[in-house]
């Protein structure tokens, strides 16, 4: 049991010096063309669901489990004003996308919500974020149907001169 536990904690140790050595950006320019699996600078939150890279694009996926709260989470971003784009899809259904602010992805309390939930039309989403400090953003998305997925291409978040 003792090992069990001890490979437990260094496995977790090693996720974290993983995401320790992603440095806090200014700009984010990804377009997921050749990712394979979620990046380790980013952080993906599935619930029940799944989340992940396919096809030069992310897949929020609700399989058999919908109204699941999944989140993407960017890697860390230095404080100031940015405008972010991305193009955001879905295979039909009810769909929606809030975008917060995250001081610690493990602790959902820290989550701040910036921009009220919207329906997701399949057109590309702009929004004026001001970070305070440094911090990451997370786009959360629901799916209220089983297997229905939301796609998310050409992230872009730019400084605001």
């Amino acid at each position: 049991m003792k090992k069990i536990v001890f490979a437990g904690l260094v496995i977790l140790g090693g996720f974290a010096t993983i995401n320790a050595q992603c440095k806090t950006v200014s700009t984010l320019t990804e377009n997921f063309d050749s990712w394979k699996e979620i990046n380790k600078c980013w952080t993906a939150l599935p619930g029940k669901a799944m989340l992940y890279a396919s096809e030069k694009k992310i897949v929020f996926y609700s399989m058999n489990s919908p109204k699941e709260n999944m989140y993407l989470v960017t890697p860390k971003i230095k404080a100031g004003k940015y405008t972010l784009t991305f193009d955001a899809s879905d295979n039909g259904g009810e769909t929606s996308m809030e975008l917060f602010t995250i001081n610690n992805a493990s602790d959902p309390k820290s989550y701040v919500s910036i921009a009220k939930s919207s329906k997701i039309t399949g057109t590309k989403k702009t929004f004026d974020v001001t970070l305070k400090k440094d911090s990451n953003l997370g786009l959360k998305v629901v799916l209220n149907g089983i297997h229905q997925a939301v796609y998310v291409d050409n992230f872009s978040l730019t400084p605001k001169k």
